[in-house]
């Protein structure tokens, strides 16, 4: 599986975004070919290297005519369904400039189809959009990973004047939180700038599975893309690109691992706490007995979840167990893809989980709870039902 990480060192904007792609070692031509799709000509690029303290960097210039005006959702969704951009490409952007437009509307208390974009409705947001995906579909990338986004302070120059940083549009677009349903994680900065742009936020918001370590990858190359002006620290925005290694057959996803060391907990409390977590959506939970300092045995509690969930899963623990802190991190889980079939048994019906290896193997498993409610309906012992399961389920094996 081909993936980028974006390591957002000085934040993230469209013309970063841009040029860190074709730093990476995408062609020039093929990001004009693509976005000669567009059929706009009113705009040019003009990509060049230059040095952000010491490090090479592309730097990606889109230069628009003075008298091209900024468009309303309805012209840029208009443009973007008569390009001759792939299906994939036309679908994203569009998606995309809807987001635009409800972060918009809702800042401004307006409609989404009476909404101005301001500066998110120019020319060059609407390249930096679209030449982004353009960029990814032509590099194969199949899936987008992000670092957590740095905030910048102070005051920026708008339409309606100054505007307080983090912009109102970029706060917006964040607060969604990522396509995947996770939070973005966000790192204040003690500089006095706009580090992620509108742009650079609907943009990394749309498309990264997830915000956090670099994931996982044997590394192809490497990209950076260089932000216009000159500060502290390099003001870059760097990009990996690698293979994603799993098993044959497996499907690799980001998930966050809690966990916790409780020593003073009463026994018969941890299969209540075990139920509401469950409940709750954690798709794992399990005890480990531990040796705490001056030599106290402990429980190390332990829970696997969709990082949408962790922060209410995390809740329970602190509400349920005795635990003072909880431990959080992203986690790497490689499974393989499976689909669920009812089998007949002599003791009725049972579900089982069939996965595939990858190389025209497969395995079952019937579902324990299934296998339980008939062993106790018909008085048989659970392993024969299990053992008719098995037998049955061969059929797709």
């Amino acid at each position: 599986m081909r993936i980028v990480y974006f390591d957002c060192i000085a934040g993230a904007s469209g013309d970063m975004i841009l040029g860190a792609l074709l730093d990476a070692g995408l062609p020039e031509a093929t990001l004009r070919e693509g976005l000669a799709g567009l059929g706009l000509d009113d705009f040019d690029l003009k990509c060049h290297h230059v040095l952000k303290n010491g490090f090479s960097a592309t730097k990606v210039d889109v230069l628009v005519a003075d008298d091209v005006p900024t468009r309303h959702l309805p012209e840029i969704e208009a443009i973007i369904t008569k390009s001759s951009l792939s299906p994939g490409i036309k679908e994203r952007a569009t998606a995309i400039f809807r987001r635009l437009g409800e972060a918009e509307a809702g800042i401004h208390d307006t409609s989404l189809d009476q909404v101005h974009l301001h500066e998110l409705g120019g020319v060059d947001t609407i390249v930096d959009v679209v030449g982004a995906l353009v960029c990814l579909e032509a590099l194969g990338i199949e899936r987008v990973y992000a670092s957590p986004l740095p905030m910048g302070r102070g005051f920026v120059r708008g339409d309606h004047g100054s505007i307080p940083l983090p912009a109102p549009a970029t706060l917006a677009l964040l607060a969604q939180g990522a396509a995947s349903g996770e939070g973005i994680p966000l790192v204040g900065v003690d500089l006095e700038v706009e580090l992620v742009t509108p742009t650079g936020a609907v943009i990394l918001s749309s498309l990264a599975t997830a915000f956090g370590p670099i994931p996982p990858m044997t590394l192809a190359a490497v990209g950076y893309g260089a932000g216009g002006r000159d500060l502290p620290i390099p003001n870059v925005l760097r990009l990996l690109v690698g293979e994603r290694a799993t098993p044959d057959g497996a499907i690799a996803e980001t998930l966050t691992s809690l966990e916790t060391n409780v020593d003073d907990l009463n026994p018969e409390i941890y299969d209540y706490v075990m139920a509401r977590l469950f409940d709750a959506g954690a798709l794992d939970v399990f005890l480990s007995p531990i040796q705490m300092k001056k030599n106290r045995p402990a429980t190390l509690v332990r829970v696997l979840c969709q990082p949408a969930d962790a922060d209410a899963l995390m809740a329970i623990l602190f509400a349920e167990t005795s635990t003072l802190g909880v431990r959080q991190q992203l986690v790497t889980r490689h499974c393989l893809a499976r689909t669920t079939h009812t089998v007949e048994t002599p003791y009725g019906s049972v579900r089982v989980k069939v996965a595939s290896l990858g190389d025209g193997q497969v395995k079952a498993a019937p579902e324990y709870e299934d296998c339980r409610r008939l062993a106790k309906a018909s008085g048989v012992p659970l392993r024969e039902v299990y053992r008719a399961a098995e037998e049955a389920a061969k059929a797709f094996v």
